[in-house]
């Protein structure tokens, strides 16, 4: 029983267990989010000149949309925890703006993007190749989601070892 109280102390101080639980919440909406963001980014990659991988994409967004939201939502709780004691300053303010042009960016995708892809679906045209103007706003938004992910995982490390 020793050994399990000890593991779960800090030595002479108190273990700050909402400041734990906040930085995990916010690393699981990393891993959940920017996994699944990850998946159907090398999807649609492959699928820009694939008609088989452009039918797995239209599979895969099924999937990995409902967790991309859900790692975002977690990351966001995981900051407010994390940040409840200096508010929107510095890092975190940037980390919300980052956050907000994130939620657009899924916003354009879960309203825009999937939508014509289930409609393709629903038409029997999955395998079909996406039209070229719809691929440059899959890739601007690609080139949107990549950097606000890693830019707030980066963060999030600059100020866990920097900042504290």
């Amino acid at each position: 029983m020793d050994s399990i109280a000890t593991f779960f102390s800090a030595g002479a101080n108190p273990v700050p267990w909402l400041d734990v639980l906040g930085v995990f919440i916010f690393i699981a909406g990393f891993i959940i989010g920017l996994g699944a963001v990850t998946v159907i980014d090398i999807h649609g990659a492959l699928g820009r000149k694939s008609p088989y991988w452009t039918e797995a994409t239209t599979r895969t967004h099924k999937v990995t949309k409902p967790l991309i939201w859900l790692g975002l939502l977690l990351a966001i709780t995981g900051a407010a925890i994390t940040y409840r004691d200096i508010g929107l300053t510095g890092i975190p303010l940037l980390q919300a703006v980052i956050a907000v042009v994130l939620v657009l960016n899924g916003l354009f995708l879960s309203f825009y993007v999937s939508p014509f892809l289930l409609n393709r679906e629903r038409e029997g045209r999955e395998k079909e190749l996406l039209p070229d103007s719809l691929q440059i706003k899959i890739i601007i938004s690609f080139i949107i989601s990549f950097i606000g992910w890693w830019s707030e995982v980066f963060l999030l490390v600059w100020y866990l070892v920097v900042m504290r």
